[in-house]
């Protein structure tokens, strides 16, 4: 059985993506035309002004939403108009997701939060591979503690070690993982991020609105009015700054 945090190989495209929706005001568009690729072992950071497409880019290209038009490919194969049960089981094996909110169950321990949706799907939470995953992500201390005893920012490393176990990824999706957290918590989670992807290979595409974030990632897409307007490879803090408020003065 493959290491539970090494690569599947995977990478993410997205081509000519669109995404309506339609409200009583009439259909209103959040993606306009997305095409991007994620290269399996790297760290894409996606940053622009409120209401964007960021989170949307992020569920379209999961395969949490359906797009309007275009195409979605993981792995190389198209994830549009794939059977419910088919999509289910790609992103159960490829995918895992990182949210600003932990949803951690109070009444379970670090290491039983961390295998829940292995046992839930039906699948095998090897010891050995939980103690792999869980030492990874620096828990192995923590194993027994629930959370009501964690840190925010150890609740958030559970939540890494949950996406780690669940798709011996492949790929994480992360949407304002850090937003919720001080600066030293944001930091610590940051670095294991940063070392899963140097270390283990996944390909971890992030949301965030923190320069500080982006300037860990090997390239940064910008986003305005559900399209990239930008893209640039690592950037300091500072110019990730400036690019940041240019589109929000551009607005």
């Amino acid at each position: 059985m493959a290491s539970v945090i090494s690569a599947a190989g995977s990478c993410v495209e997205l081509i000519d993506v669109r995404r309506t929706y339609r409200t009583a005001a009439g259909e209103v568009s959040v993606l306009d035309g997305v095409s991007a690729s994620f290269d399996a072992g790297t760290f894409t950071a996606v940053m622009g002004p409120s209401g964007s497409g960021k989170s949307t880019l992020l569920h379209c290209a999961a395969g949490l939403d359906q797009v309007t038009s275009g195409d979605v490919r993981i792995g190389g194969v198209s994830i549009v108009g794939m059977p419910d049960r088919q999509l289910t089981r790609l992103r159960q094996e490829t995918i895992g997701f990182v949210f600003q909110a932990f949803h951690l169950i109070p009444a379970l321990t670090v290491r039983q939060n961390a295998e829940l949706p292995l046992q839930l799907a039906g699948r095998p939470a090897p010891a050995a591979e939980v103690d792999k995953v869980l030492n990874a992500a620096g828990l192995a201390g923590l194993a027994r503690h629930r959370p009501a005893a964690l840190s925010c920012g150890d609740k958030q490393r559970v939540a890494i070690a949950r996406a780690l176990l669940m798709t011996r990824p492949g790929i994480v999706f992360a949407d304002e993982p850090t937003g919720a957290l001080d600066l030293a918590a944001s930091r610590g989670v940051l670095n294991l991020l940063r070392r899963l992807v140097d270390e283990s290979g996944i390909t971890l595409v992030m949301v965030t609105q923190d320069p500080k974030v982006a300037s860990r990632a090997d390239r940064t897409l910008f986003l305005a009015d559900g399209r990239i307007v930008a893209e640039a490879g690592q950037l300091g803090t500072a110019t990730v700054a400036e690019h940041l408020v240019a589109l929000q003065t551009a607005v």
